[in-house]
Formats: C-alpha cells, structure tokens, sequence
C-alpha cells in the first residue's frame, strides 16, 4: 500500500486494502496517509469514518492525517468534530495532534483557536511554530507571523528552513525592517536548503528590492546549491527590473540545459524579463516555443510590444489570441489600450475600450480608464479626456489625473493642466512628480513666477523631487547612476568622454531642450544642468566599457525631451544601438532615430 501511495497510486493501494480479510489501526492510517498524500482529501475522510463505524480506535498517528485533509479540505465543521472527539481521548496535547490542529484552524482562518491550540501543547516542536507562522502568513498577518518567530527564538527554539516557507505567501509590501529580519533570519539558519534561498529572493523581489534579489542568487551559485524553476521564475523578473541581460539569457542557458522547460511560470517569467531589456525577438521566439499558453503568456509579449511602441504588432497578437479560442481578461484590455495609447492608435483603442464591456462583458476598472485617458491626451485630444473623465462612473485617482497632465504639458493646455494638477495636489500631496509637471508646463509658457511659487510649496511641504536614477549592466554587475554623480570610480574619464560627445552632438546641430527647465535661470546654467542627467552618464560608461554591442539602460523617471534628443546624436555618433527604458516605455535608439518615432 505505501509502495502504490509513494507511486501517485492510492486507487492500487485502495484495491490491497480492500482483499486484506483482518484490518487493524495501521492499516487504517496507511490507507488515510496514502489519500493525503495524493490530495484525495474527502476519502480520506471517508475511510476515517468507516474506521471509526467499523469500531477501531484512532490513535495519535491517525488524527495528523486526518486533520490535514480537513485543513486541505477547508472543512472545518468536521475538524471541529475532530477537537471535540481528541479532548474526549485527551489526545490534544500530543505534540503531533496539538500541530495538526494549530495547521488546521490556522488553514481555515480560525487564527484565535490556532494560537489557543499551540498555547496547549506542553512541549512545542519547530513545527508547531511553523504551523502558527504559517497560519498568520497564508491570512496575511505578517506582522503577527514575524511577532511568533521571535517569540520562538526567544524561547530557544531556533527557526528552520521550514519557519521561512512558512513565511512566504505574506512577503509582499512589508516594512523594510521585517525584510531585514526575515535576512537575519535566513543567514541564521543552520543549513541553507533550496527552499530558504527561493524564499529569500522571492522575499527581496516582492518588496520592490531586484539588485538584492539578484546579489542573493549570484550568491546562491557560488556555494554551489542547484537553482530549480521555482529560483529561475522567481530572479528573473529581477533581471527584467534592472535590464541585466546577460544574466538573464544565462538563466535562460540553465534552464535549457536543466530541461526545467515546458513549465508555464518560468517561460512567462522568461518572456517578461526579455521584454522588459527590450528584446522583443527573444520574447517572441520563447513565446513561438511553447506547448501551452495562458492568457498571461500572450498578455506579457502584448505589453512587451505596448512599451516598444509597437501598436500594430501588439493588435495583430491582440487579435492572434482572440482567434485562439482565449479571452482576454482585465489585464490584457490594460496591455491592449496602453499598446493603443503608445503608437497613436486612437481609433483602435476606442474600438478596444467597447469591446472590452460589449463582448466580454468586463466591468472597466480605474487603469482601464486611465488608459483611455491616456490614449486621448496622447493624440492631443485634451478636452475630450477631460469631458471623459467628468462622465467616468467612479471617481478618478491620481492616474487618471496624472495621465491628463502630462497631456496638458505636452499639448501647453494650460487651462486643463490647472484643473488636474489641482486635483492631484489633493489626491497625492506628497508626490514630487505631479509638482514637476506643474512647474514644467508653466516653465514652458515662461511663466517663472507660478514656477517660483510650485518650487515654494515644494519646499513648504518638504517635498524633494525624486532624483533620476538610471542602471546599466557590465560583467554580472549593475552599475547605477545619479544625475550629477561623481561617485563612480571612472567618473573622471566619463565626464571628459560626455565634454567631447557634447561637442560632437553641436557640430550636428545639437540645441539643449530647457523649455521645461525648472528655474528661470540663464541658459548656460540649464545646459549644464542638462548635460548631467543620469541616463548621458550612463549611456558614456557603457560606451567606455563595451564595443559593438548594444547599450541597455534602465531610467526610473520619465526621460527628458533633452535625454532622448541626445540618445539619438549619440547613436548617429558612436555607432551604436542605444535602449532606454524609462517609466513608460522602451526607446531603442539606431542611426539617430528612435523607435517611439518623436510620439512619447
């Protein structure tokens, strides 16, 4: 029976128990475990209940099992039977019960009855810590998860690679605080398994921390322990954060020689982080490769095609899919609509928008119309995202009003660019960029003194605009840049190698764009502060660092009109390929055009 059971066959143990002519405990409980392990919960429990009509007695192997399928099972009215029947048999305190109910009331939701349960288990294991971790963790409880393992510690029971799984599906959006905690935790353990690592860079990649995430699993190839799919899907959106390309298509190479492929997760992961370095070829032939697609599979090529700007293609698979017998969800009518926005598509992202709620009959959520929003102002219809938003039937959030201000910078509609930069001054008062935008678009009509007073109320509110940042990838390792950073150990030799591009890029006809310059200061003061962008700086350290291929750079702003004017010189310049990822969107720049061809 264990034999068949160890095989994924429980229906052949089932056929044994069922000739054996004298049954007793045991025989009993291999067959309930042979169900659980299987996942065939609800028969488990029926062969408990026969076990107990046909009058033998359960003991304290029996009820783990048996409360694990009712956890599984969420059937929690029979678990509460279960209690019931182990006081009567004193069987509670059982370390091995007492765990299997702190698991089951902890699966259920019931987080007071498991606490209760684990407070009376006289001599606690690691797993009946785990299992009250895990309770607080799969109810999204961090913080009373994290409050259990130090009370464990503090009671000399050291945590486990168990306590981290434990942790995992509550790790998103925590303090920085209980991430370095869940750190400690992890450098603490006694031994490092497979599953401790995954759980730690899956803990820095769900709190927005990619370069650890990444550190960690160069660290993790170093001792010598093996990724699996779990470690490849979990590092490569890392990769895709940070544009480390090379790093990924060696992930790529691994799991190609690992055979870990076709697996659904890792090959979405591998699309997703290939679009997000801008390699829309690779993301395509992954995509080409695989035996099975979700609708994420076709959503993450859709969006890699929306930031490359490439609107046509994006509904040429748009529609692949729809034919395809999938229908597109939430998700992908955002990916479709933000295609539409990127390329100008106005009449196609109408059409998109109707669809969405007259043959899907998808309810529009707030990105949906942010998109719209979006797609009109793009296409200079300003006044008519304005009337569109005062028709929306939910109320607007800083989005909406965020994608018709940028539209009023572009389009200097100045009028509406007051009326939605006054609505987010409310609805986000902390937030630097809205106030740039502001001040740009008065910048842009040389109004300084309405410049002056946003830069006072900056200051007023203690608001700092948020500093440029933009990575770049050399040799396994990201180097990031500031605007004006003169920390770089060749910081020297970049800003005499800038010096000389600059003065090549004016020999073309280069003019410094500081219309939307913040301070009404002499222009020569503007170029200088132009010329330090974060995006120039790292753009010439690849340039000083690298031949023939191409340069890769992720910006965590949106860039400049200045910057993408000078990527372009650059290119035409150096000869060389040049992709900026910034906020938005992707734009590859070659010969001295860039792909998003001026509609940014």
């Amino acid at each position: 029976m264990r034999a068949y059971a160890a095989c994924g066959e429980p229906g052949f143990a089932r056929k044994v128990f069922d000739e054996i002519p004298e049954r007793n405990v045991v025989f009993y409980n291999v067959m309930i475990r042979s169900y659980v392990n299987n996942h065939w919960f609800d028969d488990a429990l029926h062969v408990f209940k026969a076990m107990v009509h046909g009058g033998f007695s359960p003991d304290h192997y029996t009820y783990p099992c048996v409360l694990k399928a009712c956890s599984c099972s969420d059937n929690l009215s029979f678990g509460l039977q279960l209690h019931g029947a182990l006081l009567k048999v004193r069987l509670d305190s059982n370390v091995f019960v007492g765990n299997g109910l702190i698991a089951m009331y902890g699966k259920c939701g019931c987080l007071l009855e498991a606490r209760r349960a684990l407070d009376e288990v006289p001599s606690r294991d690691v797993v009946s810590w785990n299992s009250m971790v895990a309770g607080y963790a799969q109810n999204m409880q961090f913080d009373d998860a994290l409050e259990v393992c130090r009370e464990m510690e503090a009671l000399k029971q050291k945590p486990d690679a168990g306590t981290l799984a434990s942790l995992m599906p509550a790790v998103s959006n925590t303090s920085s605080n209980n991430v370095l905690y869940v750190r400690d935790m992890f450098m603490n353990l006694d031994k490092k398994s497979l599953v401790s690592w995954n759980v730690m860079i899956a803990t820095y990649m769900k709190n927005s921390m990619p370069s650890k995430a990444v550190e960690l699993y160069l660290e993790m190839e170093k001792t010598g322990v093996e990724p699996d799919a779990i470690t490849c899907a979990s590092v490569l959106p890392a990769c895709g954060d940070l544009s480390a390309l090379l790093l990924g298509r060696r992930i790529h190479e691994y799991v190609d020689w690992k055979k870990l492929s076709p697996n659904l997760l890792l090959e979405n992961a591998l699309i997703d982080m290939y679009a997000r370095c801008g390699c829309l070829d690779d993301a395509r032939k992954v995509f080409d490769r695989m035996k099975l697609r979700d609708v994420a599979s076709w959503t993450s090529l859709i969006s890699a095609y929306a930031m490359a700007g490439q609107g046509c293609n994006a509904v040429e698979l748009f529609t692949e899919m729809q034919n395809s017998g999938l229908s597109p969800d939430s998700i992908a009518f955002v990916a479709i609509l933000s295609a539409c926005s990127h390329s100008g598509l106005l009449d196609e992202g109408k059409i998109y928008f109707k669809q969405m709620t007259d043959k899907y009959n998808l309810t529009p959520r707030i990105e949906h119309f942010a998109c719209y929003v979006d797609l009109l102002g793009r296409a200079g219809q300003v006044d008519e995202a304005y009337n569109f938003i005062k028709q929306m039937p939910v109320e607007p959030n800083e989005r909406v009003w965020g994608a018709l201000l940028s539209s009023c910078r572009v389009y200097s509609n100045m009028d509406i660019g007051l009326l939605a930069a006054d609505n987010l001054l409310q609805l986000a008062p902390e937030q630097s960029g809205y106030y740039v935008l502001l001040s740009n678009i008065y910048a842009k009509a040389g109004r300084w003194k309405e410049v002056t007073a946003v830069r006072s109320l900056m200051k007023r509110r203690r608001i700092r605009k948020t500093p440029g940042i933009s990575n770049v990838e050399l040799n396994n390792q990201v180097h990031t840049f500031l605007a004006g950073d003169m920390l770089h150990p060749q910081s020297k030799e970049i800003y005499e190698e800038l010096g000389v591009l600059v003065g090549k890029m004016k020999e073309l006809g280069y003019v410094p764009e500081t219309d939307s310059a913040l301070h009404d200061v002499e222009e020569e003061d503007k170029e200088c502060h132009l010329a330090v962008h974060s995006e120039k700086l790292a753009i010439v350290f690849a340039l000083l660092n690298t031949q023939n291929s191409p340069i890769r750079i992720t910006k965590n702003l949106r860039v400049c009109g200045d910057c993408h004017i000078a990527a372009k010189l650059i290119s035409k310049i150096a000869g060389r390929e040049i992709v900026v990822r910034d906020t938005n969107r992707f734009h590859h720049f070659k010969d001295g055009i860039c792909s998003c061809g001026d509609y940014w």
